[in-house]
């Protein structure tokens, strides 16, 4: 090293954090080094006793000055040591042959830093973790909702159909089969409620049989989707849990053949394929409703449980009765696949030409495309087919937007299509984002569906209707003061304008736009909001869905839970406090609440690709070979 250079590479501090080479004492200690190290000034000024005691003095004032300025050095020591050996070699920082290094502390050990991606992925952890936290909570409040509808049921009215809160007592006003009990069992067992599912599974066994031999006058769609498919899920559902808890799952089955083979009579006593509304049990006759017409979803709304009735029995007189209703309808006229909402036994013919999605008409398209999914491998195609030109029909003359915001909605032609357009749309029609979800990716994720390549134009087209018509559904319910859906919405369009008529809910973005008149504010507990929640979520996988079912539950549990016994349905939900109207529907245990379970459930929970829901939510296995 030449005695004109410092004793350490100028290259070093070009690395080292400006602060430290910016501090005052430290460069007086490098100017005065330079002078007092140089050789000939050293060796002059350290022969004489005062110029000794001058260096020793200034060497500890300005130990001292480095010493008072340590954090800079402390937090860059391991930069500098770094950079120093590799520069100097077992040269440091500060010269050892000069004591510094004794004096200095060492700095602070550092906590080993995570790198980018660790932390992405714990944070990644954290979060799903949480959100799984939210959910499971959230599920296990509908579960505690559920228990708490059932014991007030329990209590003052088993084995009645329905659930009267205020009164505490029962009803029956479905034949008297105990609707309630069997409408709530499958939702008991996905649930995991072995106490609920044993009293109901009892009650069945002891009592059903004989109701089911004496009882009078019962309606044939009701009686089908609320009991034959009740006890069909129960049968499945207790056959495939280990733990299950109740009677033989035999119980279940035979219960559901019993009360069939008496039911088959509204379609054998017909005249034509379409069978009689109503079935007198204890004498095995039907007969039409007082006007001599059955509902066109009525009649359309019974394939998916005498189909799996059939499948498991090995007796295709079930299904041979019922699937003649569809290939039947098949062959009449129709308006770009749309049809009127009443049909005639007596003569097999549509009566009238009132197209709606509502009452009446709803689940002859909903069930178009699920019996086409539980029987894929009868390849079925032609109700495939009806379901798609259906569809098209829909979007061509049913669907609307609202002013002044744009809400996507479905209205009726009450009048038939030559008719006037009605901007009138049930809540009824709110399952129709699910079917139309279902329709398009057949259960599977659109996400998978994409990937694979199996959307086609028209899918996509109606996948986004889906999407557009569940946010309308969720509106409905965020416009009233309550939260909670009126019956019945009419929405401010084109051609029809009403004032005065909002729910009441004026912070609401689509306050103008949602008419909601006198007659159809009350709320029933209905479930076709939520059902096509569910659907959308797992399809979709969006959370929004999840979100807005948990907001729907929220004002049930604010508004119609009645604290000694039950939920109760609402005449107002536009008015604060809402007036209730002393009745449980028996589907408010059957869909509303199973369908909120499942929303707030694992997809594997009931997938949507081994599963059809019948149209009061029972799950029914999709038919693989036998």
């Amino acid at each position: 090293m030449s005695s004109n250079t410092l004793p350490y590479s100028t290259k070093t501090f070009t690395t080292i954090t400006p602060t430290f080479l910016h501090d005052p004492s430290f460069r007086l200690y490098v100017v005065i080094s330079h002078i007092l190290f140089t050789k000939n000034v050293k060796s002059e000024f350290m022969a004489c006793s005062t110029g000794k005691f001058l260096a020793l003095l200034m060497f500890c004032g300005l130990t001292y000055l480095m010493l008072t300025h340590a954090s800079p050095i402390h937090s860059i020591t391991n930069h500098v040591s770094s950079v120093v050996s590799s520069e100097v070699g077992d040269k440091s920082i500060i010269n050892d042959s000069c004591g510094f290094k004794r004096l200095l502390r060492k700095p602070p050990r550092l906590p080993p830093r995570l790198i980018t991606h660790e932390v992405n992925s714990t944070n990644k952890s954290i979060t799903q973790s949480n959100k799984k936290s939210k959910w499971t909570s959230r599920r296990k409040s509908v579960r505690k909702a559920f228990i708490h509808a059932w014991s007030g049921y329990k209590n003052y009215a088993m084995g009645y159909d329905e659930l009267m809160p205020l009164s505490r007592r029962g009803v029956n006003g479905l034949g008297g089969l105990g609707a309630t009990v069997v409408d709530a069992l499958d939702t008991a067992m996905i649930m995991k409620l072995d106490d609920v599912v044993f009293e109901a599974g009892y009650w069945i066994e002891k009592h059903l049989p004989e109701r089911i031999l004496r009882k009078g006058q019962v309606n044939l769609f009701e009686t089908t989707i609320r009991v034959v498919g009740g006890l069909l899920s129960a049968y499945h559902l207790s056959n495939s849990n280990p733990t299950y808890k109740g009677p033989t799952p035999s119980v279940y089955l035979e219960n559901a053949k019993m009360l069939a083979d008496r039911l088959l009579t509204a379609f054998t006593s017909s005249p034509t394929a379409i069978p009689f509304s109503d079935v007198v049990l204890h004498d095995h006759t039907a007969h039409a409703a007082p006007d001599g017409l059955s509902s066109t979803s009525e009649a359309s709304t019974l394939q998916l449980e005498f189909n799996y009735l059939s499948f498991l029995t090995g007796e295709q007189k079930y299904s041979v009765e019922a699937m003649k209703v569809l290939e039947h309808m098949k062959t009449l006229p129709k308006v770009e696949g749309l049809v009127p909402i009443y049909i005639s036994p007596s003569s097999g013919e549509f009566s009238g030409a009132n197209i709606r999605l509502g009452s009446r008409g709803d689940s002859y398209y909903e069930y178009l495309i699920k019996v086409w999914l539980q029987q894929r491998q009868s390849n079925l195609t032609y109700l495939h087919d009806m379901y798609m030109e259906a569809m098209k029909g829909v979007k061509h003359l049913l669907v609307k937007k609202s002013k002044p915001n744009g809400l996507v909605f479905v209205g009726e032609l009450p009048y038939g299509v030559d008719g006037g357009f009605s901007p009138k749309m049930d809540h009824l029609v709110c399952f129709l984002p699910g079917t139309l979800a279902l329709g398009a990716t057949k259960g599977i994720t659109k996400a998978k569906a994409m990937e694979e390549d199996l959307l086609t134009f028209e899918d996509l087209e109606n996948l986004k209707l889906a999407e557009d018509l569940a946010k309308t559904c969720f509106e409905m319910y965020a416009v009233t003061s309550t939260g909670l859906a009126p019956e019945i919405a009419y929405f401010n369009s084109e051609g029809y304008s009403e004032e005065g008529l909002d729910g009441g809910n004026k912070a609401s973005e689509y306050i103008h736009d949602i008419v909601i008149k006198h007659a159809d504010r009350h709320n029933l507990l209905r479930p076709e909001t939520v059902e096509s929640l569910f659907i959308l979520y797992r399809i979709t996988e969006d959370s929004k869905y999840r979100e807005w079912g948990w907001s729907i539950f929220k004002a049930f549990e604010k508004y119609t839970k009645v604290d000694s016994c039950g939920y109760s349905s609402l005449d107002d939900v536009t008015m604060l406090p809402p007036r209730r109207r002393d009745k449980m529907e028996t589907f408010f245990l059957g869909e509303t609440l199973k369908y909120l379970y499942l929303l707030f459930s694992e997809s594997y929970l009931i997938p949507l690709t081994e599963f059809v829901f019948n149209t009061e939510a029972h799950p029914i296995p999709i038919i693989t070979e036998k």
